[in-house]
């Protein structure tokens, strides 16, 4: 499957060639259920002044890299795996990190948050809730709920957790999701055909990298 990349995230448009086969994430539309957690000790609160949610989207002629803050987020850590917790993703806060001030930053940053793409006004925020987590191949494989303009759907991410001291970092490899997927269609090939060589890719790469204390 082509991997052609979006903006976001949660997360694009822009300037280098995708050439390389990359893996979507698999998306669910059956919602995971979320345990709820009972005596769990170590449940840390998200610094959101250093946690982050990084973003890539492409489409023919290029690439944009950005980043979207977070709002509040909470890890619920017991002997290394991820019982449960939430990030609410800022949507107002999407910057573009590839282009600077006055050369189009602001411009694909506006472009992004009106109803072309993310629509910020209508959904200020998303947001993935961790519904269960199992270790894998060294990586702790995190199953959650994925929402971007209310729209929800599940998936699985590899990631790591280093837990020292009072302090936890949750750190993603980095992801696929198809926007489409998520009510993101603007200059889709797949809903449009006739835009050739004018498309923005489908897919957009995520990843998460949260540092949170108790």
């Amino acid at each position: 499957m082509k991997k052609t990349i979006l903006a976001i995230a949660f997360v694009a448009i822009g300037a280098v060639s995708c050439k390389t086969e990359k893996e979507k994430t698999a998306v669910n539309d059956q919602v995971a259920e979320v345990a709820k957690t009972e005596n769990i000790i170590n449940t840390y609160k998200a610094n959101v002044a250093e946690s982050s949610v990084n973003w890539k989207g492409e489409k023919p002629t290029g690439s944009h890299t950005g980043v979207v803050s977070l709002e509040k987020g909470t890890l619920e850590i017991e002997n290394g795996i991820v019982k449960s917790g939430e990030f609410v993703i800022d949507m107002n806060s999407i910057s573009c990190t590839d282009l600077e001030a006055g050369k189009g930053k602001e411009d694909l940053e506006g472009h992004l948050k009106n109803g072309d793409f993310f629509d910020v006004e209508k959904f200020p925020t998303a947001k993935f809730e961790v519904s269960s987590s199992e270790l894998k191949d060294g990586k702790v494989q995190v199953t959650g709920n994925l929402t971007i303009k209310d729209v929800t759907k599940s998936i699985t991410i590899p990631a790591t957790i280093t837990e020292a001291d009072n302090t936890v970092v949750f750190k993603s490899d980095a992801f696929n999701i198809d926007r489409t997927d998520f009510g993101v269609t603007y200059k889709s090939k797949k809903i449009d055909a006739a835009l050739k060589d004018k498309f923005i890719h489908d897919l957009m790469e995520i990843s998460f990298e949260v540092k949170a204390q108790k």
